[in-house]
């Protein structure tokens, strides 16, 4: 005797109501189209201008913008190169790409020089290493991320201080992977300095995803998840501090330098309620809200309740793992990208009347590769040999600076101050008439 599941009737209504599932998911689906507003239509024209050089968006992102503003490359903890990464963002369709390694903007000049084939915009950011304080609450310390995001020209005044940041951090990294090793020989698993130290490459500080990879390596554990699962989260029993600066004195500074400072994944934190209250009156302009899997909407609240812009990225870092977003996953509402852009380009494009200020005063070639140093010459560049100031400023110009900063009155003035002289490896000379 057949059973019920193979009776005919029993099969004929299940397929009526796959067919019925498969349209109900149909309607669901239309019903989610929403009419493309006014302000939307406004907004997208103003992105498309600011990352494309035009105005007029695609039938698709009117109501969307394809921006990657959370990645990772080798010279953190990803597994790319910044060229392979621009390469894979390119395949993805991502026409805007944030590099934001952790303490470091090495990356950054690969980045932009694999970009311009693509003509895709790069945007120089970094995910400084930070620690909040709540005061005198006893165990209260808690870890956390900044992404600062900067214009074309990168950070401007108090640049060295966040070198110096950076660098010390960096630094501590060496010291806590250190004491990682030595809690993991405790825990029978003893790791060799040298393995760690290959697998970050030359010139990487070593973070816990190198030294999860040596635990993987060495068969402790069968992989990353693994690793952090159970040594190496945050209070685990292989977890190390290392030389954090206070989150408040990170914000400050990236404001002070020109950025951008968005809180980073906040759904990982103890304690955001407090952590965004307290960073706020610091000067945050962001926390990331969107993710592969959607907008959570908890954050989404926080942000409004502080007035903050909501963004968010793949926080891609190649480890080619099932459960990681991959680059261009994450799809920020038009209206969110505009707010951003809105206020990012005023403070980005005094950031860069700073830096070419400085640059006005002593323009040499020397002086215009410290200033610019995310941009590398080429054979075509005009500062290999000598060239009028306003032509090398046109040259470099045209492929790291918007049409809104390019259009700048003070720019402009800026430009022309140029126009009489010459610019040489060897310094600068006054332009004299007919020549």
């Amino acid at each position: 005797m057949p059973s019920i599941s193979e009776l005919p009737i029993v099969a004929e209504l299940e397929n009526d109501s796959t067919a019925g599932n498969h349209k109900l998911r149909r309607r669901r689906r239309k019903r989610k189209k929403k009419k493309v507003t006014a302000e939307q239509i406004l907004a997208s024209r103003y992105v498309h201008e600011w990352a494309f050089g035009h105005s007029e968006p695609s039938d698709d992102s009117a109501g969307r913008v394809l921006f990657e503003l959370h990645s990772h490359s080798k010279f953190s903890d990803g597994f790319l190169s910044p060229t392979a990464l621009v390469e894979r963002a390119h395949r993805n369709g991502v026409k805007v790409l944030a590099l934001t390694d952790h303490d470091t903007m090495a990356g950054i000049p690969g980045a932009i020089e694999a970009a311009q084939k693509f003509n895709m915009r790069i945007i120089p950011g970094v995910e400084i290493s930070a620690l909040y304080s709540p005061g005198n609450e006893p165990g209260g310390e808690e870890p956390l991320h900044i992404l600062a995001y900067y214009g074309s020209c990168g950070p401007s005044s108090m640049c060295e201080e966040l070198d110096d940041l950076l660098a010390n951090i960096r630094d501590g990294r060496y010291t806590r992977a250190q004491e990682m090793l030595v809690k993991l020989g405790k825990l029978k698993m003893p790791l060799k300095w040298e393995d760690v130290v290959n697998i970050a490459g030359k010139g990487v500080a070593p973070g816990r995803v190198h030294v999860a990879r040596a635990m993987v390596e060495a068969g402790y554990v069968e992989n990353l998840k693994q690793a952090f699962s159970k040594y190496l989260y945050d209070g685990g029993p292989a977890y190390a501090k290392g030389t954090e600066p206070l989150a408040n004195y990170v914000v400050q500074l990236i404001c002070r330098s020109g950025g951008i400072a968005t809180l980073a994944h906040p759904w990982a934190l103890k304690s955001p309620v407090s952590v965004i209250e307290s960073l706020k009156a610091a000067g945050l302009h962001a926390v990331e809200v969107y993710r592969s899997d959607g907008k959570l909407a908890g954050f989404s609240n926080l942000a409004d309740t502080y007035d903050l812009l909501k963004l968010g990225g793949s926080d891609y870092h190649g480890r080619k793992a099932d459960d990681e977003s991959d680059l261009g996953s994450v799809y920020l509402p038009v209206l969110d990208v505009f707010k951003f852009l809105k206020l990012a380009s005023p403070i980005w494009c005094g950031s860069t009347r700073n830096i070419l200020r400085s640059f006005v005063e002593e323009p040499s070639a020397a002086n215009m590769k410290k200033k610019f140093s995310f941009y590398k010459p080429d054979k075509s560049d005009c500062c290999a040999a000598k060239c009028c100031g306003k032509d090398c400023f046109d040259l470099r110009s045209s492929s790291w600076l918007s049409d809104e900063e390019r259009q700048n009155a003070e720019l402009e003035n800026i430009r022309l101050k140029l126009s009489d002289t010459v610019i040489s490896k060897v310094g600068l000379h006054l332009r004299l008439d007919g020549r």
